[in-house]
């Protein structure tokens, strides 16, 4: 629920006066406000300059900026307006439309399953307003379920633009990688060019998860990067039998195309092929029937959840009684719980207690869900992450890191079969990892991986030890063991 503004915390900001506190970050406040002028209410999206970290300063503004420039310049019903950016003393802000409703995130974190009418509803509406932000020559390159905002009447919008590319602004660089896991397209990955096109690839993902319930591509961050690259997913009547039919396959595979070239080439011509296979009328708005019927709140006072909770029935703050995690380890009789394996409890416990701070009691669901799914300390963080909606609490969470106590060193291996082997019959090298080494091996693994396999080879190579450290490192990214084999003989680690 939101609360009012802190004694201390600012009563006005430029002409708005401020009521409410509708939602905490790591570096600002989200505030309800209200224009005297115009005599409207209004969300202001706030970020104090001085808790930005220095290097991430211009990153940060930047992608501040970039947001109200983009949502700024387009007057849709289907898009959060934004109204102003300003600032005042060390504050920077944006005045934004003040939305009531849910993300449809939310309604995947409540386990609430779309029928085909409601789907079609999501989708009809959500290509609308990209075909609309597409003619005004902004695509938003993060479009997934925490960013659509079902309001309370049915209808749909989409937020946050802070990582849209207007025209050709140059807000972020070839080679780098922005958007978020599982929704981005294969060329986001890649960090070759981006353009529309991307949009089409996340919103095929969510009308994938609109007909199942499920993710079309699901896993560790590195696994998803390699399956939305190189796999196919499988058919959505496959995935969900007896509650899809196979109308809509075709129409969604295709907009989940790895090349550009063979997806829906514009939103518009997305939504004709859905009608086309759909062939009933479509409503406007979502079913008062799925509606979530409860006060609804914006979309910025939502907390997190865990990323893969959608995939099945669960509550949206579920105890570790009900996670429902196929790996997850009960409690001793005595009550004391027992970390899972390869994990000292002391250490989950600093990192448990370093996510609280950010999204409450559930940090305990989240760690012994992630910590089931990895024994690296670094890949721990990136899966919590992934979990996190805004890029404030990741960097939050992500600098916890650095003030762990007691982290034994990262033992190299330990989640492949093949590396386990080459280390127990005693391979292990001490050559040094030279630049000259980094960009051989790269150039072995993008055999296997593709152009990601750039981003991989440089996060490798900040935490190898030695060469065949970081060999190792690499051969984990490879899913196939014949090839992980192929490749560690190639490079002469086998």
């Amino acid at each position: 629920m939101a609360t009012p503004p802190s004694m201390n915390g600012p009563a006005q900001l430029g002409k708005y006066a401020i009521s409410e506190v509708l939602g905490k970050g790591a570096m600002g406040v989200v505030y309800k406000g209200f224009d005297p002028h115009i005599r409207r209410t209004v969300a202001l999206k706030t970020i104090r300059k001085e808790l930005v970290e220095d290097d991430q300063a211009e990153a940060v503004l930047a992608r501040f900026r970039n947001e109200a420039q983009a949502a700024g310049r387009l007057s849709h019903p289907g898009i959060v307006s934004v109204y102003e950016w300003g600032e005042e003393g060390e504050v920077v802000f944006l005045a934004m439309e003040y939305v009531q409703g849910n993300s449809l995130r939310e309604y995947f974190n409540r386990g609430t399953r779309f029928d085909g009418r409601d789907a079609i509803s999501v989708m009809v509406q959500l290509l609308d307003a990209l075909h609309y932000a597409h003619e005004q020559g902004v695509w938003h390159r993060d479009i997934k379920p925490a960013n659509m905002i079902i309001m309370d009447n049915g209808r749909l919008k989409i937020a946050d633009f802070g990582i849209a590319r207007i025209d050709s602004s140059n807000l972020t660089q070839t080679g780098a990688v922005m958007g978020t896991p599982g929704y981005m397209a294969p060329e986001q990955y890649s960090g070759s060019a981006v353009d529309w096109r991307a949009d089409i690839f996340s919103a095929g993902v969510v009308m994938y998860q609109l007909l199942t319930g499920v993710r079309p591509f699901t896993g560790n961050p590195d696994v998803i990067a390699y399956k939305i690259c190189h796999e196919q997913p499988t058919s959505p009547s496959e995935m969900n039998p007896g509650g899809c039919t196979d109308q809509f396959d075709a129409v969604t595979l295709k907009a989940l195309a790895k090349n550009p070239e063979d997806r829906h080439q514009n939103a518009l011509a997305f939504r004709e092929a859905i009608l086309g296979a759909h062939a009933e009328p479509v409503s406007p708005t979502v079913s008062e029937q799925t509606l979530i019927n409860e006060k609804s709140r914006p979309l910025w006072h939502e907390r997190s959840r865990p990323l893969g909770q959608h995939e099945s029935s669960q509550p949206s703050q579920p105890s570790p009684s009900s996670a429902g995690s196929p790996r997850s380890h009960p409690s001793q009789p005595s009550g004391k719980t027992v970390p899972p394996p390869g994990w000292d409890a002391g250490i989950l416990k600093q990192i448990e207690h370093q996510l609280t701070l950010i999204v409450g009691p559930v940090a305990k669901v989240l760690v012994r869900r992630g910590a089931a799914n990895t024994v690296d300390i670094d890949m721990l963080y990136a899966l919590l992450a992934e979990n996190l909606s805004s890029p404030e609490e990741r960097s939050a969470l992500l600098a916890g890191k650095r003030r762990l106590q007691g982290v034994p060193p990262r033992q190299p291996g330990a989640t492949t079969m093949t590396v386990r082997a080459n280390v127990a019959a005693g391979t292990r090298q001490t050559a040094p990892l030279t630049p000259e080494a980094v960009e051989q091996a790269t150039r072995r693994l993008i055999v296997y991986l593709g152009p990601i396999a750039k981003v991989l080879a440089k996060r490798a190579a900040e935490h190898a030890s030695t060469r065949h450290h970081f060999h190792l490192l690499l051969a984990e990214k490879i899913i196939d063991p014949v090839e992980r084999d192929r490749f560690l003989h190639d490079i002469g680690a086998g």
